[in-house]
């Protein structure tokens, strides 16, 4: 079974306890591309106290191993956009 953004949000969840999170299916961006077959293209955008005083290689890193699991079973690409709640909008 595909992975859905449903199942990409409610692991960031459960791991990060984020402030705001929007996951974004992006994958018909991507039809016909080299490399879409091989898994969806999503878009994170996430804020969590959990990002505070980290640079943004820290956080990337936090998302990547809340979504672990996720990865193999079909995501592809992730664009990733981790703030703090002192950088929110």
């Amino acid at each position: 079974m595909p992975v859905t953004a449903q199942d990409i949000e409610t692991a960031l969840r459960q791991a990060l306890a984020p402030q705001q999170l929007e996951v974004v299916d992006d994958s018909h961006h991507h039809a016909g591309h080299a490399g879409a077959g091989e898994g969806s293209h999503y878009t994170v955008r996430i804020t969590s106290e959990r990002f505070a005083g980290l640079r943004p290689v820290a956080r990337h890193r936090l998302v990547y191993d809340a979504l672990a699991s996720l990865i193999p079973a079909g995501i592809h690409a992730l664009a990733i956009q981790a703030r703090s709640p002192a950088e929110s909008d």
